[in-house]
């Protein structure tokens, strides 16, 4: 159509604005046939601004044209600055995607720390409680989720939003929890990114934390491996910071008990220094802050339960330190112990963190 050449000249994919003007053009001046022919439908944005997904994968900021494009199955469009680069990342695309976004969170920590001064967490699960009634309004009760790793269609029932772990930079990152629609035993622990952009809170991304394992015919929760990508692990970003944010002791912190606890089928074992009693436990959280004592180390608590109880919590400290740019765990100790006193659970200490010396807060 001649009136599209004269209306629309070559727009960057980046111009939304003038494509949105160009096309209602194309609207107004088109025959009526013609119109009713080819309805024109907006075109989403690319992924990353439009930014070559291959170099993002591999730490790099690389603008295009997206002449070179992939679409997945759920529309959201990939732009590549070259066909070559476009193969190499079809070539493990869930694994270059996951790569990419953890780049581009680093990237943008600054922008994001700045904005997220005037949110909290309660923001964030206010939308994310909205986002699922919608979907679950839409889809018969069903909560529905295409795992990605596996490819399972899962058809799920919300159960109620655990905790929201805020990560200063990064963004907000609740905790969902969910069961399957036919077992109710059948347990998920779901990750719902939310970030501030322009001013206004928006879901990133999905991700499964926990899924469900059977062991010895009883279903229990397993942390899925690999680790969820949120936990950005500081080796991927050696040098990105001069001094280690809390986010990456965590990441080694929660990493190390991911890893121990593969050994034994989710299982958590370990010594206790006391009473030389060998644990048997499950990770539940890190906590915060994170403080680094004036030895070097960074200090970080945590929480386990008692495999098999539900109240039954030790809190374990973890040290870690930063071995030529990766954080290490050096060490782990109990910390506090779960008494049961007038019928409650209840931690009880068998020292104060303030015993191990000075110590600041980690940001």
């Amino acid at each position: 159509m001649k009136v599209h050449k004269l209306l629309c000249p070559q727009i960057p994919s980046s111009g939304i604005a003038a494509r949105a003007a160009c096309a209602m053009l194309i609207l107004i001046f088109a025959p009526h046939s013609a119109r009713a022919a080819a309805p024109l439908v907006p075109e989403s944005p690319p992924e990353f601004g439009g930014q070559c997904a291959e170099a993002l994968a591999n730490g790099q900021h690389v603008m295009t044209n997206c002449s070179s494009s992939w679409t997945d199955k759920d529309g959201k469009k990939y732009c590549f600055s070259n066909d070559s680069s476009k193969r190499s990342f079809l070539q493990s695309p869930v694994e270059k995607i996951q790569r990419a976004r953890e780049f581009a969170a680093a990237s943008s920590v600054e922008s994001t720390e700045k904005a997220m001064q005037y949110f909290t967490g309660t923001d964030a699960e206010e939308l994310v409680k909205k986002l699922i009634a919608a979907k679950v309004k839409a889809n018969n009760g069903i909560f529905a989720y295409d795992d990605p790793l596996n490819g399972d269609h899962l058809k799920l029932t919300y159960d109620d939003i655990d905790f929201t772990r805020t990560i200063d930079g990064y963004g907000y990152f609740p905790d969902v929890k969910f069961h399957d629609s036919t077992d109710a035993e059948k347990k998920y622990l779901i990750d719902f990114w939310v970030l501030p952009v322009d001013g206004i809170l928006q879901l990133q991304e999905i991700r499964i934390h926990k899924e469900p394992l059977k062991v010895e015919g009883t279903w229990t929760m397993m942390a899925r491996q690999p680790i969820p990508w949120w936990w950005i692990p500081a080796s991927e970003h050696p040098g990105h910071l001069a001094t280690k944010r809390g986010w990456e002791v965590m990441s080694a912190v929660e990493h190390k008990a991911m890893v121990e606890s593969l050994k034994n089928n989710g299982v958590f074992k370990l010594k206790d220094d006391k009473t030389g009693k060998e644990l048997e436990l499950e990770f539940v959280d890190t906590h915060q802050p994170v403080r680094q004592l004036d030895d070097g180390h960074y200090f970080a608590c945590t929480d386990f339960r008692v495999v098999g109880t539900k109240n039954e919590i030790y809190d374990i400290d973890f040290w870690v330190s930063d071995k030529d740019g990766k954080m290490t765990v050096d060490q782990t100790k109990v910390h506090k112990v779960p008494e049961l006193k007038s019928g409650e659970w209840v931690q009880v200490p068998r020292y104060e963190w303030k015993d191990l010396g000075a110590s600041h807060v980690v940001p």
